[in-house]
This record gives structure tokens, C-alpha cells and sequence, in this order.
């Protein structure tokens, strides 16, 4: 049984790869896990690769979604795209953050802010 954090994280990523669709990127894999940790969706656009970190929020009373994608999570990412590519060479690749913002009555999305090239090496 999924809980309501759970609910509100999948309905935000479900969204997030419907609006990088919408602008023409296509998707790679979702949810990618490996021993480091996970990618929320792992995108190509252009011949490069776009690791994305979806944060889903119902408020910003403890500050904006991307916000919680402190260094420490994004090393934690970096790694993980690391070792998604460790096999490819050359691939140039940027990490994204999307803002999902959602009504908590309705569960409908209020808004979506795309943060291209949020964090790097």
C-alpha cells in the first residue's frame, strides 16, 4: 500500500515526464536504481543525457522543492548517472530539477518549474 507522500511523489514524476515529452525530450528510464541510489527519470534530448531529480510538494512552508536537493543528493546523483554511463563514452549529460507544485485537497497539479542545468560536477 503506498502512502500519501508516495502517492504525491509518483503523481509528480508521472507529470514531470509528460511535461519533458511536451518539450520534446524523449525518456530514457524511469525511477533507475542501482547500489549508489536512484534517478527519478533519465531523459535524452539531443543526443545528450538529462538526469532528472522530480521534487513534488502540496506547500512551500519548509521551502521550495528544489531546495531538498542539497549537495549531499546531488553527488548522490552524479554518481549514480556515473555508473548509468560507465559503459558509454563520451555522452555528454546535465542534471535538471523539476518542481512539481499540487493541490493536497484535489491532488491537482497547480504548477511545474523545469530547473535545467540545476547542478553539475
Amino acid at each position: 500500500m503506498l502512502f500519501f507522500k508516495q502517492i504525491i511523489g509518483r503523481t509528480g514524476e508521472q507529470e514531470a515526464a509528460r511535461f519533458l515529452k511536451k518539450k520534446g525530450l524523449k525518456i530514457v528510464q524511469m525511477n533507475y536504481k542501482n547500489q549508489i541510489g536512484e534517478i527519478d527519470i533519465i531523459a535524452k534530448e539531443n543526443g545528450m543525457y538529462v538526469f532528472v531529480e522530480v521534487k513534488t510538494r502540496t506547500s512551500t512552508d519548509y521551502g521550495f522543492p528544489a531546495q531538498a536537493v542539497d549537495y549531499k543528493k546531488q553527488r548522490k546523483i552524479i554518481n549514480v548517472a556515473k555508473t548509468y554511463l560507465k559503459n558509454a563514452y563520451n555522452e555528454s549529460m546535465r542534471f535538471d530539477v523539476i518542481e512539481v507544485y499540487m493541490d493536497k485537497v484535489s491532488r491537482k497539479i497547480t504548477a511545474i518549474n523545469h530547473i535545467e542545468n540545476a547542478f553539475g560536477e
